[in-house]
């Protein structure tokens, strides 16, 4: 019985990266269709779960794909309205990476300092990579905040976090470097989630920090979001403290993304989500 995997990508042409990764992750076809929304997506679940018998569609899954996660987000749950009883198969939701992204750094993040009692800011964190680490990030005990270089789009962004997932997490605004330093005042933990290119925190700025322990920057493209942080950092010690680049822990990311993808085939009812993909980074730091 051969593995099929479904990826349903909200953007017109379906993303090569997840496909290689799905094959990578033990599937045996990997079918990418584009331009998927919640009003066409019921025709394609209708051939997943109605085409084998109970006992084999553990062997299809689904994968939703693409760039926006709000759209992701839409048609994961059209996606559920249409399973019933045991008609059903496994899938994960996982647009723009941001959910394995996401776990992978507060994974690594939690292997060298507990959240519980420190307060932890995601920088430029209003994107769903920030929004689904400060969750992770304040269910481990964490006290977060997200930034943005305009309040007003932090709080709409904390709202939105309180909205989707019932946690409360602060606001703050870090437009220049003045007030990235107030931002970060009594913070243990940074995490900077920006966009490509865009330096977010001087090197200057953290190093004499006197509370920082750890550092994590998402972004791979020069300039790094952290200045002085290395892509390839993977747990270095700077300045004394301990720091990832992109690539440094995007190993990680890339080993739960098949990890995820490969237990998709284990049984028809999994829902591979933020929770459920943070659950299993936690397991292979």
């Amino acid at each position: 019985m051969k593995k099929l995997l479904f990826q349903l990508d909200t953007d017109p042409i379906a993303n090569t990266f997840d496909t290689v990764v799905a094959y990578d992750g033990g599937a045996d076809h990997v079918i990418p269709i584009g331009g998927m929304t919640p009003r066409n997506v019921a025709t394609m679940v209708a051939g997943t779960i109605f085409t084998r018998s109970p006992k084999d569609k553990k062997n299809t899954a689904l994968f939703v794909s693409g760039s926006d996660m709000v759209a992701g987000e839409a048609l994961l749950a059209a996606i559920r309205k249409n399973f019933f009883a045991d008609f059903r198969v496994s899938v994960m939701l996982d647009s723009n990476g941001s959910n394995t992204t996401a776990a992978a750094a507060v994974a690594k993040i939690s292997r060298h300092v507990s959240p519980r009692g420190k307060r932890a800011v995601v920088l430029a964190g209003t994107g769903p990579v920030g929004q689904r680490a400060a969750v992770m990030l304040a269910r481990e005990g964490a006290s977060v905040a997200l930034s943005s270089r305009k309040l007003e789009r932090a709080q709409q962004a904390a709202a939105a976090v309180k909205a989707s997932f019932g946690v409360e997490v602060d606001a703050v605004q870090a437009g220049d470097a003045e007030s990235t330093r107030a931002a970060l005042a009594g913070a243990n933990i940074v995490l900077a989630t920006g966009a490509a290119g865009i330096e977010l925190l001087a090197e200057d700025d953290w190093r004499v920090h006197p509370d920082l322990e750890i550092l994590v920057d998402a972004n791979a493209t020069p300039p790094l979001g952290i200045g002085g942080v290395d892509t390839m950092d993977r747990g270095k010690e700077r300045h004394g403290r301990i720091v990832y680049g992109a690539i440094g822990f995007g190993a990680l990311k890339l080993e739960l993304h098949r990890a995820c993808v490969a237990s998709l085939f284990e049984r028809n009812d999994l829902v591979l989500d933020a929770d459920e993909i943070y659950t299993r980074a936690k397991q292979m730091v």
